[in-house]
C-alpha cells in the first residue's frame, strides 16, 4: 500500500497538465483590471478629442460672427448628441475679456489707495463686465463684441465604460473639458470698459 502511494505522489509531482490553468488564474485578476484601466483612460482621451474638437469648430464660427450664443449652445449640444445619448451630460461656458491679459484676473484697478495692491473704498477700476461692482474675475457671460477676447469651456460628463471605478474607489461618471480662447474679428470698434470709482 505505502509503495503504490509513493508511485501515485510521484506521478502528481511530475505531471504538469493543470499547470497553465493555475497559472492563468494567478495573472486573470491583474491582467483584466489592466486591460479595463487602459480602455478606460483611451476612452476619456477619446472624449477629450471629440470636445476639443467641437469645441474648436464653434469657436470659429462664433469669432467670426457666424453663430451667435445661443446657436453655439445649440450647435455643442447638437454635436455632443451622440455621446450623451449614453447618459452623458454637456455644459459650456462662455466669458468675454477685454484682451488676453486679463483672461481669468480681477478687474482692473486703474486708480489704487493705500493698501495697495488691493481693491478698497477711494479705488477706481475698469468695469470689464459692465455691472457697475469690482469683481475678482472679470469676465462678462457672453461672447462680447467686435475684438473682444472669448474664453470658451465645454465639459462632458458620463458613467465609465467598465466596473473599474468601483473596484478602485474612483468616481462612477468621467468628465472630460476642453478649453480654448479666441479673439472676435474687428467687424467694428471695440468697447473699452467704463472706469468707474467707489
Amino acid at each position: 500500500m505505502i509503495g503504490a502511494t509513493a508511485r501515485l505522489l510521484n506521478r502528481l509531482r511530475d505531471d504538469a497538465r493543470g499547470v497553465t490553468l493555475v497559472e492563468f488564474g494567478l495573472i486573470a485578476a491583474p491582467l483584466f483590471l489592466t486591460i479595463m484601466g487602459i480602455g478606460d483612460l483611451a476612452y476619456q482621451s477619446y472624449l477629450r478629442s471629440v470636445t476639443r474638437g467641437v469645441l474648436e469648430r464653434a469657436a470659429r464660427s462664433s469669432s467670426v460672427g457666424t453663430l451667435n450664443a445661443t446657436q453655439i449652445d445649440a450647435y455643442i449640444e447638437n454635436q455632443m448628441s451622440t455621446i450623451n445619448a449614453k447618459n452623458g451630460t454637456t455644459s459650456v461656458v462662455k466669458k468675454s475679456y477685454y484682451n488676453f491679459s486679463r483672461v481669468g484676473k480681477p478687474e482692473k484697478i486703474t486708480t489704487d489707495t493705500a493698501p495697495l495692491g488691493s481693491y478698497n473704498s477711494g479705488d477706481c477700476y475698469e468695469d470689464a463686465n459692465g455691472n457697475s461692482t469690482y469683481d475678482a474675475a472679470a469676465g462678462a457671460s457672453g461672447l462680447g463684441g467686435a475684438d473682444d477676447i472669448v474664453y470658451y469651456e465645454v465639459t462632458v460628463s458620463m458613467p465609465r465604460m467598465f466596473p473599474l471605478a468601483k473596484m478602485l474607489g474612483w468616481s462612477e461618471t468621467q468628465s472630460a473639458s476642453a478649453m480654448t480662447m479666441v479673439r472676435n474679428q474687428p467687424w467694428a470698434n471695440q468697447g473699452t470698459p467704463t472706469v468707474r470709482c467707489s
